[in-house]
């Protein structure tokens, strides 16, 4: 069985074929990040636009990479949300428009779930390392617009234990490169540069504590980095040592949290989920620090 994915989210057009649920044959995605680096983030009316004069071609390039034809396909499966809403109208309008002229069956699928399930997809059905979901399973989704920690007890049971009050991860990494003129987007820039530069050698900044046992606060973060690049805390680091200790504040913040939550509820695998998953120090220190896959 053939599945085609659209997801239109934010700014990235991404169209891809799954076969069987889990083996991914193909991933095509077009990014507009040139287009609003001009703007130092994503312009929801623009990214709209962007999609509507992207989403043929990608579909050709998507149908072409897996050798399968309109006619090849099974179902047609899409983004409802959460994310923009003028961008996830351009994808639903066409996988609708798409479903219906082919007489398929149509998938709604919530972007975070999506985030949660593509760590088990499959590029090679003959890997051995690949067991599937080990239930009960703690999920980090950090990205842009979340920061959750979620228990999932089984396909479609998920309980959220924690939640950034404020600020996501990922909205904090794009607002901090900003005031340390890195560019957009902000989280690959700060991962570059403290790749060269290191951990942090003489700062340290807080990490938040709050009320709620899980969830997270990276608006006060932001806010002392802020003070900082201004010289109201009588000091003044370079950019690339500011970078890596805002970093690591965060990335301490979040592994902490999602290892307690991981031990205290039995979670016998931790996935990591979003678009800050692919921050290297994220990855490498949770690696490090989970007794756990």
């Amino acid at each position: 069985m053939k599945t085609l994915g659209i997801e239109t989210s934010c700014d990235e057009t991404a169209i891809g074929v799954v076969e069987d649920g889990t083996r991914l044959i193909t991933s095509i995605v077009s990014s507009q990040v040139e287009l609003h680096a001009e703007y130092g983030g994503v312009v929801p009316e623009l990214a709209s636009r962007k999609h509507v004069e992207a989403m043929i071609p990608v579909l050709d390039e998507a149908l072409s990479a897996a050798a399968c034809g309109l006619t090849g396909l099974d179902a047609i499966a899409v983004t409802y949300g959460p994310g923009l809403s003028g961008a996830l109208l351009v994808g639903l309008n066409f996988a609708k428009a798409l479903a219906f002229s082919l007489g398929l069956p149509l998938v709604p699928v919530n972007h975070l779930e999506g985030h949660i399930y593509a760590a088990w997809l499959k590029r090679d059905p003959a890997d051995p390392q690949d067991e599937g979901p080990r239930f009960p399973s703690l999920v980090l989704i950090v990205s842009g617009g979340h920061s959750d920690i979620v228990l999932m007890a089984d396909h479609g049971r998920y309980r959220r234990l924690g939640q950034t009050v404020d600020d996501a991860a990922g909205e904090a990494f794009d607002k901090v490169a900003r005031l340390l003129g890195l560019g957009f987007p902000g989280g690959p820039a700060i991962d570059r540069l403290t790749a060269k530069h290191g951990r942090a050698k003489t700062l340290r900044l807080p990490r938040a504590r709050l009320d709620g046992e899980y969830d997270f606060s990276f608006s006060g973060l932001k806010a002392k980095v802020q003070r900082i690049v201004r010289g109201e805390e009588g000091h003044s680091p370079q950019a690339a040592e500011l970078a890596a200790a805002f970093q690591e504040s965060v990335v301490d913040s979040l592994v902490t949290k999602a290892l307690e939550a991981a031990a205290n509820h039995g979670a016998r695998e931790i996935i990591l989920a979003g678009g800050v998953a692919a921050n290297s120090e994220l990855r490498r220190v949770l690696a490090e620090r989970s007794p756990v896959p």
